[in-house]
Order: C-alpha cells, then structure tokens, then sequence
C-alpha cells in the first residue's frame, strides 16, 4: 500500500472531509488515509447520490492520500455516475493524481470479472454426493484400521492394555449401573400402566406378564440401554478424543511410537462390549421388577403368579435375542465416538460439533440397526 506523500514530522494534517458546497461542488479535504477511511465512510453515507447532471468535484484541499483514501474516493465517483451524473476532479496533485490512475485501472479490471452463477440443483447434489462418499470413505478407511488392529491385539493379547480396558469397564459400566437401572425401572413401570388399563377391561389381567416381559427382554431394555450408553459414553469418547487432537496428544502419542488405536480406539471399544450386554440383563431385571410392582397395585397380580406366568409364557429366546443385540450396538456405539474424536480440527468449536455428531449418527445407527435385527428375526420366524 502506498504511503501518504512525506511531509515534515511537525505536519499536521486536517481533519477528512467531503460535502457539498453551496453551489454544488462537491468538496474534498484533509488526509484520505487509512486512519481517516471510517469517518469518510460515514460521511459519504449521508450524501445524496441521486443527483443527476455534472458534478465538480474539488480535491486540492486533500493534504495527503493513500490507497485506502484513493479507493474510497474511486469507489465515491462510481457511485455518482451510477446515479446517473458525471463528475470531473479538479485541482488533484501530479503525485495524487498517478496513484489514482492506478486505482481506476485495478477498479476497471475488477469490474471485468465475471460473477460466479450460484450453483444449480444438480451441481449442489453432485457435491454433496461427493461429500458424503468421501465421508464414507474415511469412515470405512477407519473400521478397517480398527479391525486390523483388533486382530493383531488378538493374535497378541500381552500387547493389551488391561488397566485402560479396566478403567473403561468401570466408567462404562459399572458408574452407568444408576441412570440404567432408573430409566429401565421407570419404563418397565410405564409399560405395565399403560397395558393394565386395557387389560382390566377384557379380565386378562394375568397377560400383563406377557406384555412386560416379551416387550422389555426382547426390544425395549436392549434398545434403551444402547441410547443411554451412547449419549453417555460415546459423546465421552469423541470429546475426550476430540480434546486430544486439538492439544496435539495423539501426536506425541504417534511420535513416541504409541498407536492410538491400540491405546484409545481398542480398549474402549473391547470394555463396551463386555459392559453393555451386563447392562441389557440388569435393565431386564429392574424394568421386569417395575413391572411386578405396578401388576400387583392395578392388577391384583401377586410376584408369585407374576413369576410363574413370566416362567411360562416368556421363553429364553426372546431373553437371548435382546442380549445378542447388544455388542453389536456396542461397537457401533464405540466406534462412532472414537471416529468422530478423530476428525475434530482446530478448536474447541469443533471439538462441541463433533461431539454433538457422534451422539446423534450413533443413536441413529442404533435403531436403524434394531429395525434390521427385528426384520430378520421376522424372516427366521424366530
């Protein structure tokens, strides 16, 4: 950028201005500089500039200029003659005048320049298709990783790390035990309520066993267990993660020969798969026993008919079907979080985001995953 023309250090240069005169003249004065541009702006503001025929503009009372002044005086003219009026400098300076040559001639060229059309329907559908393969890619790129090193640690088990799987097996699991334990308990209490109403009207109290159970072990315990843990523990996993990129972590992790995955990603992933099937079979017991109690208030349903209906009319498999749901929930739990940790970059906005997603895409796939099972048990009739 160019500087205001030199001037002894005693100078002082007067105040900015532009204005109309009496007669019309527009009238331009002090230092067009940088440190004068926001008072100018405000300035210009309040001038009319729908005049119209021709416009003298005096600008030899301008003691100094630099391009910030000369771009907001070029910027000035365009806007009168776009108005619909001419305009004519008078009095400028050799020195002013070169530098404001230069101004119109990179305006000129910049006017030249086309605008880029806003994109259409199908260009915007071709990026976000791309977006997303991309997204899936690096996802799938990242489930492969994992694999491989899960079968690695297999093949190696004194390579685990027990203590951080330990750790994880506590935080996960057993700290979740009151929140799981509530939630499935207030649910089995639900579900009793809701279904005592209408078996009291047909005299089928006793079925209310058959209603808590079967909708408890087989769908609901599993599936409530899975969102808890992933809202609670997945969102844990991408922020603490996610808390390691920003600080730079995971690469003092990567330079002292440390892989992440077999540090962070395996262990956490190996801890929730033992803890959320004991989770599912702990929420059975809590939500069946919530159950029992509203059975027996609105029902007459005592636990020993309770149980003895509950040992014939529930079968093991739709015990077994509930619990064997949950690892696979459990790793896509795990490995959404983890995932998600892995992609945050640069600060903690993103660290918030990332979490936020993690929570989200795992609930998702979640129950997109029950449905899957619920279908195929349909076909296998089982």
């Amino acid at each position: 950028m160019n500087r205001p023309q030199s001037a002894p250090a005693h100078t002082q240069y007067q105040a900015a201005r532009i204005s109309f005169a009496p007669d019309g003249t527009l009238c331009c004065a002090g230092a067009w500089t940088l440190d004068h541009l926001a008072d100018l702006e405000r300035q210009i503001r309040s001038l009319p500039m729908t005049c119209t025929g021709h416009i003298n503009c005096e600008v030899g009372a301008i003691d100094a200029m630099d391009t910030g002044g000369a771009w907001l005086l070029q910027q000035t003219l365009n806007q009168f003659e776009r108005g619909g009026c001419t305009i004519s400098l008078n009095g400028l300076s050799n020195d002013f005048a070169t530098l404001m040559q230069t101004v119109a001639r990179s305006w000129s060229q910049s006017e030249q320049l086309q605008a880029v059309p806003p994109a259409g329907w199908l260009e915007r559908l071709g990026r976000f298709g791309y977006s997303y393969a991309a997204d899936v890619r690096k996802a799938l790129a990242f489930v492969g990783e994992t694999v491989a090193a899960s079968l690695s640690l297999l093949a190696h088990a004194n390579r685990i790390r027990w203590r951080v799987l330990l750790y994880n097996l506590q935080v996960d699991g057993l700290n979740a035990l009151p929140i799981v334990g509530l939630l499935s308990f207030l649910m089995g209490v639900v579900i009793a309520y809701q279904g005592a109403e209408q078996l009291k009207t047909f005299g089928a109290n006793i079925f209310i066993v058959d209603l808590v159970g079967i909708s408890l072990l087989r769908e609901i315990a599993p599936l409530l267990t899975a969102i808890l843990v992933a809202g609670r523990s997945g969102s844990a996993y991408a922020a603490q993660i996610g808390t390691m990129t920003v600080t730079e972590e995971l690469d003092a992790l990567r330079s002292l020969g440390i892989s992440p995955m077999s540090l962070l990603v395996i262990p956490r992933a190996l801890a929730l798969v033992i803890a959320l099937p004991l989770l599912t079979v702990f929420a059975d017991a809590v939500g069946v026993f919530g159950g029992m109690l509203i059975a027996l208030s609105q029902l007459g349903v005592t636990f020993t008919e309770f149980l003895n209906r509950f040992e014939y009319a529930i079968v093991l498999r739709h015990y077994l079907i509930g619990v064997s749901k949950t690892p696979v929930f459990a790793v896509i739990i795990a490995l959404v979080g983890c995932y998600q940790g892995f992609q945050v970059f640069g600060g903690v906005d993103s660290v918030g985001r990332h979490t936020t997603i993690s929570v989200v895409q795992a609930i998702f796939l979640v129950i997109v995953t029950d449905a899957f099972f619920s279908i195929l048990f349909s076909w296998w009739e089982i």
